[in-house]
C-alpha cells in the first residue's frame, strides 16, 4: 500500500491519502486525544505525543503537530500508523461513535433569522460549491455556522484550523467571494 503525503499551507498539517475513501460522508475533527478516542486510528495517532490534531476528509487524514515539533520525526510514525489501520481493515470509528457526524448548523449558538433564507441558501451554496472542495485540497474544511446582519460565521477544521494563512484566506478569498455573489454580506468571521 502506498500513502501519498501533502503538505498544505499550514506548515504544522501534513495530509496522509491512503488511495481510498476515508470518510463515505462529511468531515470528523479531532482537537484533542479525548476527541480522538471515538476513533481507533485517530487515538493511535494521538499516542504519539506530538499529534494535535486529526482531521478526516473523503479521501485523506490530516495531521497537525505541536508547535517545536519537527516532521521528519514525526512523518513515518504517522505513516505507520495510517498504513497499519488501512492495511489491517480496521473501523475507523468504536461501534459507539460509528453514527457521527457533523453537527448541523443550528447547532452552532447562531439562530438564523428566517427572513433571511434566502441569503443563506445562496451563501451555503457557494460555500458547498466553491470553498470547501478547494478547502479539501488543503487538507481541511469549512463549515457554515451561521449568519447575523450581514456577518457570515464559519468554523474552521483540520489543517485550517491553527493555519498562518487562514486569516487572509477567509478575508480576502472568502469574504471577497461571498461579498461578490451576496451583496448582503458585510464580513466573515471564524467562530
Amino acid at each position: 500500500m502506498l500513502i501519498e503525503t501533502e503538505s498544505t499551507p499550514n506548515p504544522a498539517t501534513l495530509k496522509f491519502l491512503p488511495g481510498r475513501a476515508v470518510m463515505e460522508s462529511g468531515t470528523r475533527d479531532f482537537a484533542s486525544p479525548e476527541e480522538g478516542e471515538a476513533s481507533p486510528l485517530a487515538s493511535a495517532l494521538f499516542t504519539l505525543g506530538d499529534v494535535t490534531g486529526v482531521f478526516f476528509g473523503r479521501d485523506f487524514v490530516s495531521v497537525t503537530i505541536a508547535p517545536g515539533a519537527e516532521w521528519a520525526d514525526v512523518k513515518p510514525d504517522v505513516l505507520g500508523i495510517v498504513m497499519d489501520h488501512f492495511l489491517g481493515g480496521l473501523p475507523l470509528f468504536h461501534p459507539a461513535a460509528a453514527g457521527f457526524s457533523v453537527p448541523p448548523e443550528d447547532e452552532a449558538g447562531f439562530a438564523d433569522d428566517p427572513a433571511d433564507a434566502d441569503i443563506i441558501e445562496q451563501i451555503k451554496e457557494l460555500i458547498e460549491t466553491r470553498v470547501r472542495p478547494a478547502v479539501a485540497n488543503d487538507g481541511g474544511d469549512i463549515v457554515y455556522r451561521g449568519f447575523d446582519k450581514g456577518n457570515v460565521y464559519l468554523k474552521m477544521q483540520g489543517a485550517c484550523a491553527g493555519c498562518p494563512s487562514s486569516t487572509a484566506t477567509l478575508k480576502n478569498g472568502i469574504e471577497s467571494l461571498l461579498k461578490h455573489y451576496v451583496p448582503e454580506v458585510t464580513a466573515v468571521h471564524a467562530v
